[in-house]
């Protein structure tokens, strides 16, 4: 399959089973080699800014009505209404067995513990003697959480936002989630709708349920921050929606990806079982093996051929594979600067030597230490969140917490000893500024006039 999302180097190696990916030595990549390598999800003609331009444009006008033709259009699906209440909820999560109820509970207690821990109370800082400084979380009202249902259904995605929603009390909770073929949502949506006391769950996918919730339609309330993963429409439609309206989002979460660091120490069967499980999540996906000999690079490939087959969504994992490769370098250092440069959603250090690099660690969305450590774990039940900046984002995002469903708001006091210690330094810091009312505002407090 030809890769769109970036421009191979000319020192290519050697195929990746899949037929697209290649071997790269690292010392013979030049600075703009490695800058087309680790360029993804680009979009130079602006084709897809265009058609979600369109679909906002659309759904801002026309609100539930266009949220239904694109059910039809998109989803192939004729919907009598948009939206799912509580007793459909129930109706729909009874089909979900005893063993999935308890994995979902293990995740959802793993999760929330993890969270629970990052909602703390600051301490006051008492800058100078009377002057007291502080910050205080207030929850965001309204937030929107968009859950992928394409071709795979995420209940985890639904546990990784709406936990740190309901720790930080907000106090509306909008979902959308693509109808299924049936127009209504796959059971394990419903059971953790029902897990989080969400009692409604609206049915719309794509750029469209991020406009709805950005501007509101005749069923949805437009919310102040909109959370969530998605494919390329999905991610551009929050960045267009972020700096057109006042609607915050996450951050530009698109298709997701890997980068594994391996040495001799590493298990190439390990390595290649977390390169197809990134692999299997879409074709726009990425998987990247950056490792320190040639011996693991062939080692690695012989067991994607391997694997490979055994998959019920091959194709898909073989046609990501077209978009991904590997690096050799001449040691992990060498390969923790070519990660730093990629800036991965995922890193895996598959390494017995993981404690010696992972402080070089710059750029990262989570991070999996150690051969036994699979993204799959961060993925479901470890506890941390898995919504996480991709498409070299990291280089400036974090992933989704608590943090992200706050406002972190700053208070100050001053006493009479304050003013009287602060205000001759604001006082100068004023005029040298030349705002005069600034000034006076301190000098009416140190001088106050006579009674």
């Amino acid at each position: 399959m030809e890769n769109k999302n970036y421009s191979q180097p000319s020192s290519l190696k050697a195929p990746l089973s899949g037929g697209g990916g290649a071997i790269y030595k690292y010392s013979e990549l030049s600075v703009s080699d490695i800058s087309r390598l680790i360029q993804r999800n680009v979009d130079p003609a602006n084709e897809i800014r265009t058609l979600v331009e369109d679909i906002i444009e659309n759904v801002k006008q026309h609100g539930d009505n266009a949220l239904a033709d694109y059910a039809e259009k998109f989803d192939k699906v004729s919907l009598d209404k948009l939206y799912l209440d509580k007793t459909e909820l129930q109706e729909i999560a009874a089909a979900v067995s005893a063993d999935q109820q308890a994995a979902l509970q293990v995740a959802y207690d793993n999760i929330y513990k993890f969270h629970q821990s990052q909602l703390k109370t600051e301490d006051k800082v008492e800058t100078m003697p009377g002057v007291s400084c502080w910050r205080e979380l207030r929850p965001i009202e309204k937030v929107g959480l968009y859950i992928p249902g394409g071709t795979a259904v995420l209940p985890s995605t639904f546990l990784m936002l709406g936990i740190p929603a309901k720790i930080a009390g907000c106090k509306e909770v909008v979902v959308c989630s693509p109808p299924q073929k049936n127009g209504k949502v796959n059971a394990f949506i419903a059971y953790v709708a029902l897990m989080l006391g969400i009692d409604k769950v609206y049915l719309a996918g794509g750029a469209q349920a991020v406009a709805a919730m950005a501007y509101g339609t005749e069923s949805i309330a437009k919310v102040d921050k909109i959370f969530g993963p998605g494919n390329q429409f999905v991610t551009k439609s929050k960045t267009i929606i972020q700096s057109t309206t006042t609607t915050a989002i996450d951050m530009p979460a698109g298709p997701s990806e890997v980068l594994v660091i391996a040495d001799d120490t590493a298990n190439p069967v390990f390595i290649a079982a977390d390169l197809l499980a990134q692999a299997e999540h879409g074709i726009d996906s990425q998987s990247i093996l950056v490792c320190t000999s040639q011996q693991i690079a062939e080692a690695t490939q012989a067991e994607v051929d391997r694997q490979l087959p055994t998959l019920p969504r091959a194709e898909i994992a073989r046609q990501a594979l077209d978009q991904s490769y590997m690096v050799v370098t001449g040691n992990l250092e060498e390969a923790m600067a070519f990660s730093n440069q990629y800036a991965p959603e995922h890193l895996i250090l598959a390494t017995q030597h993981w404690q010696q690099i992972s402080g070089s660690i710059i750029n990262a969305g989570s991070v999996f230490l150690g051969n036994l450590t699979p993204e799959s774990a961060g993925d479901y039940a470890s506890g941390t969140n898995h919504t996480l900046p991709t498409s070299s984002y990291a280089r400036a995002y974090s992933g989704v917490s608590v943090d992200s469903f706050v406002k972190k708001i700053t208070f100050q006091h001053l006493t009479h000893e304050g003013i009287q210690n602060i205000g001759p330094s604001v006082e100068i810091l004023a005029e040298m500024e030349g705002l005069h009312a600034h000034r006076n505002a301190v000098s009416v407090r140190l001088s106050p006039p006579a009674p």
